[in-house]
């Protein structure tokens, strides 16, 4: 079930009444009732990976269950590599059985020993990778007795399946989100009308933004071999924006129907693209699941305590998996790569952490040398999702030698480039407000807030008609393949 979708316009009004109409009088309730809605909201795209989702709950309800119950140090961390061996296998079948195999052939192949498999048709379960994270937090944390295991499934059964941020993040924590299943919740009116104004800046987002972006990109991507290096830049651009407005519109949707039953989810997003180099870059990109490679990767490998190899080491490491973590194709890992190859001068000059506060704070633009980083970081980040978008690695390389050759200074053409034009103004408009709301959760939570209450309605309005009037062709997001 999409967020901007029929289904999902009707869906949420009756979850939300039965919610705090029906069930407000008893929060065990308000979980089932969670935990219900959840299993049909995934339940729509295939009903049968349900059993999965419930199957990881079992597990990791008994297994934090059975860790409350000793001290034995070794007892408790054969619990904890149970939990990380099942969920992982799971996570490593479904999505990358079929890489491991076709890499094991050709390796064969390669020094004249070729074999002969049979690779399996296998569907990858949409959010397994988000949700496996989510679960496998709560079992690290129990074991490092950071939280105390829950005795309440329902509870736990919500925190694992809850809808909005089921199959495509926030990644939350258990030690964030858990205990907010075993308080009382309360209607707040305020809460709710911010909930609905982020999922309104969500969905334009999705829907103007990505989806408009996502046209040409599709068109210059697919048609690389035809286009000349400034067209192949500016595909590059296009996509840059398409995955920020898919991604970051899906974590708005997410956090803000959340508030809307009462809930707090971590932010996800803090404007990336307003960043002045990688490092900024990556605390402001999707952000759960940067910190949760760091508190559960990177931090007990060492971190960058440690000499030059350490921490070049570690550096690779945690790049490396994050981009495997995006999928099965050697172009992630090269992403990957490209980004710990970004990120290693900052690091080993110790300049990684130089720009932790917001850009040009309390100015109305930034300054040139400010203007530079942002549009020099911008520039890196296009080049390296280029490998993330494209086909093969091949494929990246061939459009990578085009942009670095002479064509690069010729004028962009492709199909339909009056309306890619348009996208752009579109963009721009997106670019403007995100500026105007960067010290804020999301752009616009306080644009007008405190003005004319008919202009701020205007405002509201004008986005909706947006929406109806200039969105793009429908597409799923973009992580739900991750």
């Amino acid at each position: 079930m999409l967020f901007n979708s029929i289904d999902f316009a009707i869906f949420l009004p009756i979850v939300f009444v039965l919610y705090w109409f029906s069930a407000k009088k008893d929060m065990r309730y308000q979980n089932i009732l969670i935990v219900l809605a959840s299993y049909f909201f995934y339940g729509m795209w295939d009903y049968r990976f349900l059993a999965l989702i419930i199957f990881s709950t079992l597990v990791d309800y008994t297994l934090g269950r059975q860790m409350a119950k000793t001290d034995v140090q070794s007892t408790r961390k054969i619990l904890l590599w149970t939990s990380i061996i099942v969920n992982l296998g799971f996570l490593g079948f479904f999505k990358y059985y079929n890489f491991f195999l076709d890499n094991f052939v050709d390796l064969f192949t390669f020094f004249g020993q070729p074999i002969s498999t049979r690779s399996l048709n296998i569907v990858l379960p949409v959010g397994i990778s988000f949700y496996t994270f989510q679960t496998l937090s709560y079992t690290i944390d129990v074991y490092r007795k950071n939280l105390d295991p829950t005795k309440d499934f329902i509870a736990f059964a919500a925190f694992v399946s809850f809808f909005p941020q089921l199959v495509a993040g926030p990644i939350e924590r258990a030690t964030n989100l858990l205990p907010q299943f075993r308080l009382e919740r309360v209607f707040e009116y305020n809460k709710a009308v911010d909930g609905l104004r982020q999922m309104l800046w969500g969905l334009f987002k999705k829907m103007v933004i990505a989806d408009n972006a996502a046209k040409f990109a599709n068109i210059i991507f697919d048609n690389s071999e035809a286009y000349s290096g400034s067209t192949l830049l500016l595909g590059g651009v296009f996509f840059a924006f398409q995955i920020y407005g898919d991604f970051s519109g899906y974590s708005d949707i997410a956090i803000g129907t959340s508030r809307l039953f009462g809930f707090d989810l971590m932010k996800n997003f803090a404007f990336p693209y307003f960043s002045r180099d990688i490092s900024e870059f990556w605390r402001r990109w999707h952000i759960s699941l940067s910190t949760w490679f760091r508190d559960y990767l990177y931090i007990p490998l060492g971190g960058s305590r440690g000499g030059i190899w350490m921490k070049v080491r570690n550096t690779f490491i945690i790049f490396l998996v994050s981009g495997f973590w995006h999928g099965a194709n050697w172009t992630f890992v090269v992403w990957g790569a490209l980004n710990a190859i970004y990120f290693l001068p900052l690091l080993l000059l110790n300049r990684n952490r130089n720009n932790l506060g917001t850009v040009a704070e309390g100015k109305y633009w930034p300054s040139f040398n400010e203007f530079l980083k942002i549009l020099s970081t911008f520039a890196l980040t296009v080049l390296a999702w280029i490998f993330f978008r494209a086909d093969s690695v091949s494929h990246a390389f061939g459009i990578m030698s085009e942009i670095f050759s002479l064509s690069l200074f010729k004028l962009p053409s492709f199909e339909d480039f009056n309306k890619g034009l348009f996208t752009l103004f579109l963009v721009a408009i997106f670019i403007l407000i995100e500026w105007r709301g960067r010290n804020n959760e999301y752009a616009i939570e306080k644009l007008l807030l405190y003005r004319n209450k008919r202009l701020r309605w205007t405002f509201y309005m004008l986005l909706a008609m947006m929406i109806l009037v200039f969105q793009g062709e429908q597409q799923e997001f973009i992580y739900f393949q991750f």
